[in-house]
Formats: structure tokens, C-alpha cells, sequence
């Protein structure tokens, strides 16, 4: 498996995960299926401080985690997927890897993590990477009305600011 920042190319896999990742529901706050335009700002950002980076074998992608500016700054937001089916086979901790590498060269304190709280697969990932309950926000509305609680895990990375 091989770990590298994500391509134009890879846009149609992109789309077939995060999709099907969807369909199954239960575990992300999006609900309708996206195109692979969705990628673009993802793959081909104008600043530093937002990307994405895949899982590859064998030309297959396995999995994806981005991360896109918050407010404030110096804080970013991480979302992590990975195709169905391929879980527990250290792609996420693979990925994380050179997410945290890429997060602090691009000068972030901190990393968010916002995951529904009924997502225990992905609170047990981000409380493995190193994240900490933060704070809740309660009963958020996802698309199709249907309120959810949102945990928010933070990370510290650049302690020596």
C-alpha cells in the first residue's frame, strides 16, 4: 500500500468510496451521493493549508482523508473514508501517517475531528490517532431532517507556538 496526495485522476474512485460509503449510511453526515467535482477543491487547492492524500495497491484506491481550513486558521478539519469492506487493515493509520506530517508543515496547531455520535467505528479511529473529546454539539440536522449529536475530537500538533 502506498500513501500519496490525490489526483485529478482519482476522482472517479474518490467518488465510487466516499458514494458507497453513503448508500450504506450511519456513519457520515452526508446523505446524497456527490459527484466527482466534489474532489476538485480537495485535489487541486490554491493554498497549502487543504488536501488529501489516498491509499493505493495495486492501482485500487482503498481509502482517503483530507483536511480543509477551519476558523480559526490555524486549525484543520479532517475527514477520513475508506472503501467498504476494508476496514481494521491499517489504512486510516497509514493515511493519518502523512496527514500529520502534511497538517503541521502547513502550520496547524490542531486538527478537528467532527464525527456523528453514532459513528463508534470512526470515534474509536480518531481516539486511536491521538484525538480528545472536545466538545458536542447537539441534535445537529443532517440533510434529510434526522437530528444526530456531532462529537468534536481535537488534536494538538504544533505545540511550540
Amino acid at each position: 500500500m502506498i500513501i500519496r496526495r490525490g489526483l485529478m485522476s482519482d476522482r472517479t474512485q474518490l467518488t465510487e468510496i466516499l458514494n458507497a460509503v453513503i448508500a450504506i449510511g450511519g456513519t457520515t453526515a452526508y446523505l446524497s451521493p456527490v459527484t466527482s467535482s466534489f474532489f476538485d477543491p480537495l485535489i487541486d487547492s490554491d493554498t497549502q493549508k487543504t488536501f488529501l492524500h489516498v491509499a493505493e495497491a495495486e492501482a485500487k484506491l482503498l481509502g482517503m482523508q483530507w483536511v480543509r481550513v477551519m476558523e480559526p486558521d490555524d486549525m484543520g478539519s479532517i475527514a477520513t473514508f475508506t472503501r467498504p469492506g476494508t476496514a481494521q487493515k491499517g489504512i486510516g493509520s497509514a493515511l493519518f501517517q502523512a496527514t500529520l506530517a502534511a497538517s503541521s508543515a502547513a502550520g496547524y496547531d490542531q486538527l478537528d475531528a467532527t464525527i456523528r455520535a453514532d459513528n463508534t467505528g470512526g470515534l474509536a479511529y480518531y481516539s486511536k490517532m491521538g484525538f480528545q473529546d472536545h466538545s458536542v454539539s447537539k441534535a445537529q440536522p443532517l440533510e434529510d431532517g434526522t437530528k444526530v449529536d456531532r462529537i468534536h475530537k481535537r488534536l494538538k500538533i504544533n505545540t511550540s507556538h
